[in-house]
């Protein structure tokens, strides 16, 4: 099955690239097809989930109804009050329908504008270069380190070894945003 088919989620807008979905031959445990393609990020139920649910089935809520599936925490989109509160439409669609990811604590969504951001990817130093510098600011801001200790932490930011930073853009104003976490 082809990329170009996968469902179009408004808040993560590429899971690919991101890496929280992935080829696979594996059967989904909601439709119980084998679609090509498996989500492989943060899902919470209390059914054995990881690595068995499909993109469609996480798109059209299949997931969420079958299992009561949520791809990340309720309060946690926002940070827990410490972002813009947003409609219970969006907490909906980004809990309940959209794919979320892995990060090395528990998985927070970034909100701006009184709407939930696009999940970009998980970045690190390396990779933090390569966006806005805005991100970097944001991120550096967010970690709560002094000046003395952010140009260190900031440099040993790693996408796949930790600590993490994880990248978002607001889909209104397309202010950058985000967290960072270690293991």
């Amino acid at each position: 099955m082809s990329e170009l088919l996968l469902p179009t989620f408004k808040y993560h807008p590429d899971p690919i690239s991101s890496g929280s979905i992935v080829a696979s031959g594996v059967k989904c445990k909601a439709c119980n097809q084998s679609r090509g393609f498996m989500y492989i990020g943060a899902v919470y139920s209390s059914h054995e989930l990881d690595d068995a649910l499909c993109p469609w089935c996480i798109f059209d809520g299949t997931a969420h109804r079958l299992f009561g599936a949520e791809f990340i925490d309720p309060k946690a989109v926002g940070d827990y009050g410490r972002w813009d509160a947003v409609p219970g439409s969006v907490m909906d669609e980004v809990c309940f329908r959209t794919p979320s990811f892995n990060g090395w604590q528990q998985e927070r969504w970034f909100t701006h504008c009184g709407d939930a951001a696009e999940f970009i990817a998980p970045v690190g130093s390396a990779e933090l270069q390569n966006f806005d510098s805005s991100l970097y600011k944001a991120i550096a801001e967010e970690s709560g380190f002094s000046t003395d200790e952010l140009a260190q932490y900031m440099k040993s930011l790693d996408r796949d070894s930790g600590p993490t930073a994880y990248a978002f853009c607001c889909r209104v104003c397309g202010t950058w945003g985000g967290y960072s976490d270690t293991h």
